[in-house]
């Protein structure tokens, strides 16, 4: 994680926070983009059109789907401080539409949580501010501490079981293919938000 020199970091977060929409007002912008034949984003290519409809599906089904084992409900809503949840993403992003959800789902078990979506297009210091090996990767969330507006963490743009899935893969084939594209959709699919679960637990 790089980050910016501190005050300029909090000013840049408390800009984004004031143009942050809810989980339901993201959700509720993507299926009227889906509608509009559209997409969020500085382009709006026919291909990034149609991964926002296949994600406007995608997490039609997370939502209904995702599910939280008792250990760790008990261990969410077991956190006392007040932190908001800042994610940076995009409709069209395949990654966002598998784990926004399941962030959705965990931070409703505490209302402790403050769980806020900003377009990483419409934020690009505070993109910056957070980059993942360099890179304007997302879904990227930011963990701030509403008493201190401090940073005490950040998750993204994957799961930890699944960063290092992309990272095996691009050291022995130099970078992602169609196919493990593929097969880390399926990977998802098959993990149903569990290993996502596990690393927002242990954020908390």
């Amino acid at each position: 994680m790089e980050i910016l020199e501190n005050t300029m970091t909090t000013d840049i977060i408390k800009e984004s926070l004031n143009k942050s929409m809810s989980y339901n007002d993201y959700r509720t912008l993507v299926a009227t983009l889906v509608e509009e034949q559209s997409t969020t984003g500085n382009e709006k290519t026919e291909a990034l059109i149609d991964y926002t409809k296949m994600n406007d599906r995608r997490m039609k089904r997370w939502d209904k789907t995702v599910k939280l084992s008792d250990d760790a409900i008990e261990k969410i809503t077991a956190y006392s401080k007040k932190v908001t949840w800042l994610v940076l993403t995009e409709s069209w992003c395949g990654d966002a539409a598998h784990i926004i959800p399941v962030i959705n789902k965990v931070a409703e078990q505490n209302d402790n949580i403050d769980y806020k979506i900003v377009l990483r297009d419409d934020n690009e210091d505070l993109m910056d501010a957070f980059l993942t090996n360099g890179g304007r990767a997302i879904p990227k969330l930011v963990m701030i501490d509403n008493k201190t507006n401090e940073v005490v963490n950040t998750f993204g743009p994957r799961p930890n079981v699944a960063t290092e899935m992309v990272n095996v893969y691009k050291a022995q084939h130099g970078k992602l293919t169609p196919e493990f594209k593929e097969d880390l959709q399926r990977w998802y699919n098959k993990d149903k938000g569990q290993s996502t679960v596990e690393d927002l637990v242990n954020l908390l």
